[in-house]
């Protein structure tokens, strides 16, 4: 069975299977804070070829703090980020969790980029951390 998310409109939709989903991380860097309004994203790692999403999705690219070339994918009619890529790990997806329909299994199991956690959006201590990204 496949989970299924979307964006705030359903413009957008998706699918993958949750058996195939490598992990799951609280992402902290500056990008994903101004990207999601908040402290962070709670994002999914997801291979490429597992990973199926119906409508338009706008795309905006972005040079990360890394040096990295990330393209962002969200909804141009909602504006919601669904999802997101690097030019460096084209065998990969991250998937904004929260727009799971169902999202009650994510279990994130890290942090990243915790130099640059807010202090009113701290990260969990209970999480192993990067400063920065980890090397995938």
């Amino acid at each position: 069975m496949r989970d299924t998310g979307s964006c705030l409109c359903g413009q957008l939709t998706y699918s993958l299977t949750r058996e195939h989903v490598i992990s799951a991380h609280h992402c902290h860097c500056k990008d994903c804070q101004r990207a999601t309004g908040s402290g962070k994203a709670t994002i999914l790692i997801v291979p490429t070829d597992d990973f199926e999403y119906r409508g338009e999705a706008k795309r905006h690219r972005v040079i990360g703090a890394d040096g990295g070339h990330v393209w962002r994918e969200f909804c141009p009619t909602c504006g919601s980020q669904v999802f997101s890529h690097m030019e460096e790990t084209p065998h990969l997806r991250f998937v904004k969790a929260g727009t799971l329909d169902d999202a009650g299994w994510v279990v994130p199991v890290s942090s990243f980029w915790t130099s640059t956690a807010e202090s009113w959006s701290p990260a969990d201590e209970a999480l192993p951390g990067t400063e920065r990204n980890p090397v995938l």
